[in-house]
């Protein structure tokens, strides 16, 4: 499943409530994931190079057992760490906040209080984000729209339905 299947399944599971905190549960059910995955089922799944999954190992970011051959083992806990993993780094979020929040996750239950102040931290840097980027969007579409084209792509769907 690619990274796009993966968010379409995630956008329809969340309906009307794209924050809901079950319906990404859901997504990544231990239960909707295979017993053992290569490194191209999982760079696969996720989007990313099979090198961008050895980094992250050699980060220590994620611990990734080895079968007899030596070949990379995902177990489905390792998958879903390596979900939020790649959320996170695509949402901006630094590498060093990353190692930061593991190795508070690695240390247990205790460490609950300053992943939470990270996460919340981060969320709110994502909210600002969205709000520059939603005004950078307005002020393209104003440019187009002075310019003569069609400001936004609904615009262009409905005059070809007509």
């Amino acid at each position: 499943m690619a990274t796009d299947e993966l968010l379409h399944r995630a956008l329809e599971l969340l309906g009307d409530d794209p924050l809901s905190v079950e319906a990404i549960q859901r997504v990544t059910d231990p239960g909707a994931l295979a017993e053992s995955m290569t490194i191209a089922e999982v760079a696969e799944l996720l989007d990313v190079s099979a090198h961008t999954l050895r980094y992250y190992e050699r980060a220590g970011l994620v611990e990734v057992s080895r079968d007899a051959l030596g070949h990379r083992v995902y177990d489905p806990a390792a998958v879903r760490r390596l979900v939020f993993l790649t959320r996170m780094r695509l949402s901006g979020m630094p590498m060093r906040d990353l190692q930061h929040y593991i190795a508070l996750a690695d240390a247990g239950d205790d460490t609950v209080p300053e992943r939470l102040d990270m996460l919340i931290e981060h969320r709110d840097t994502l909210r600002r984000r969205i709000r520059e980027l939603t005004l950078s969007l307005a002020a393209t579409e104003f440019k187009i729209a002075t310019y003569g084209g069609r400001a936004a792509p609904d615009a262009v769907d409905a005059e070809s339905s007509e």
